[in-house]
């Protein structure tokens, strides 16, 4: 059907590799098709657990606290960052529920085999996965996989191709750029009208979507094999926010754009929004998976870091590379070295520990350092300092930065003229 000749592929078995994350990878190699989706699943599950044990990394992050609102793959996140010496806050924005037990998940599976669509799209390697899984729970796994076989399967980027070689089929396109409406462009380039397509919709009902592919006479039959969830409660997710106003995060990370949506939504709710968006837009980083899931940001004037490959351990690296390329200050004193990393300030070659500074003294210090030895007067840096309004307010911030530097010499009192960096 679909007009297209179907090139069935043995399911291979999961071998791992190794990425740079440390983390496994798949590769193929012929291997029967009696392998089932949930023996893929366990196989990596068990090559998953394998990664933990993963040696100490550079500790490039040293110094930065960094949130994380993702659910799945969340923990592999978190480590990744902790392994090279961040801190990590972790609030998901929105969890992931399998729909592997809803009757309606079943009924909307039987329906596509009944119905031996001429087109299916793939929008998700987990959601491809999930609902390899729950129709084998159903006892209908090769019913599907006939129908599948069947229709001509377009997927919306390499992972959920991933997926659908891992089925034992094939597709007949994917979306370069990996969004949806890509994919769709390509489906309607055909002539649908009077098909049937099985539209795999990964974790909501898009009307819009649907609508595009029945406004060209088809027929849409979508299936949802899992669904975003809220937590049960905002408090954590309120204290990543509050984190975010007060400038206590130096970057906040995205893996999904419902996610932003929800993380902007509990702003909302709480009368926070307009003070998280200021913070996302000046003094706290943000960083996303890809464009997709970066578009609600920019909706909201937020500018993120975006890795040109849209996966988890391209997001890492570039995480790793961009603070440390560009929000590290170094700067000679007469203690020697002292870098700025995050809210941390550490002197490399010192007995001096490192210590962490809050917000307000840290603006003090890294405006002393980016001045390089020159001198800033009173009025120059109340005007810098949103948290002073008074000399008298200066005068005791700079006393606080001193005593938490636990080397008082480095800031420098000139007489009748303002401080400066002793270098």
């Amino acid at each position: 059907m679909g007009g297209f000749s179907r090139r069935l592929l043995l399911r291979p078995p999961l071998q791992p590799i190794s990425d740079t994350e440390g983390s496994s990878s798949t590769v193929s190699s012929p291997a029967s098709s009696a392998e089932s989706p949930q023996q893929l699943r366990q196989t990596s599950e068990i090559l998953s657990r394998g990664a933990v044990a993963a040696p100490l990394l550079p500790q490039t992050l040293s110094g930065f606290r960094i949130g994380v609102t993702s659910d799945r793959r969340s923990e592999e996140l978190i480590a990744a960052f902790q392994r090279r010496g961040a801190e990590v806050t972790h609030a998901p924005a929105l969890r992931i529920a399998s729909l592997t037990e809803s009757v309606t998940l079943q009924q909307d599976t039987n329906k596509i085999i009944s119905s031996s669509p001429d087109y299916a799209i793939i929008t998700t390697a987990y959601g491809m996965r999930r609902w390899a899984e729950a129709a084998e729970t159903y006892g209908v796994w090769p019913e599907l996989h006939e129908a599948l076989s069947g229709a001509s399967i377009l997927v919306r980027g390499p992972k959920a191709r991933g997926a659908i070689r891992a089925a034992g089929l094939d597709d007949d396109g994917a979306a370069e750029d990996e969004r949806t409406d890509t994919m769709l462009d390509m489906l309607l380039e055909k002539d649908i009208s009077g098909k049937t397509i099985a539209f795999q919709l990964h974790g909501m009902l898009n009307h819009q979507q649907v609508h595009r592919i029945e406004a060209a006479g088809a027929k849409v039959l979508t299936v949802m094999p899992y669904t975003w969830t809220k937590p049960a409660e905002d408090s954590e997710l309120l204290k990543m926010i509050s984190s975010v106003i007060d400038r206590q995060l130096d970057m906040v990370t995205f893996t999904a754009a419902p996610a932003v949506d929800a993380f902007l939504g509990v702003a909302q709710q709480y009368g926070k929004r307009e003070e998280l968006v200021s913070a996302l837009q000046s003094d706290v980083l943000t960083a996303a998976v890809g464009a997709v899931t970066a578009a609600p940001l920019a909706e909201a004037g937020i500018e993120a870091i975006i890795p040109e490959r849209w996966r988890l351990g391209a997001l890492i690296k570039k995480v790793c590379d961009h603070l440390e390329s560009h929000h590290i200050l170094k700067a000679e004193t007469v203690r020697g070295l002292m870098e700025i990393r995050g809210h941390q300030v550490r002197f490399p070659d010192s007995p001096t520990p490192p210590v962490r500074l809050s917000p307000a003294p840290l603006a003090l210090l890294r405006e002393l350092v980016m001045a390089d030895g020159t001198v800033l007067s009173r009025e120059e840096l109340l005007e810098k300092l949103p948290h002073c309004d008074s000399e008298r307010a200066l005068e005791m911030l700079v006393s606080r930065l001193r005593k938490s530097l636990q080397v008082p010499s480095v800031v420098q009192t000139v007489v009748k003229r303002g401080y400066k960096l002793a270098v």
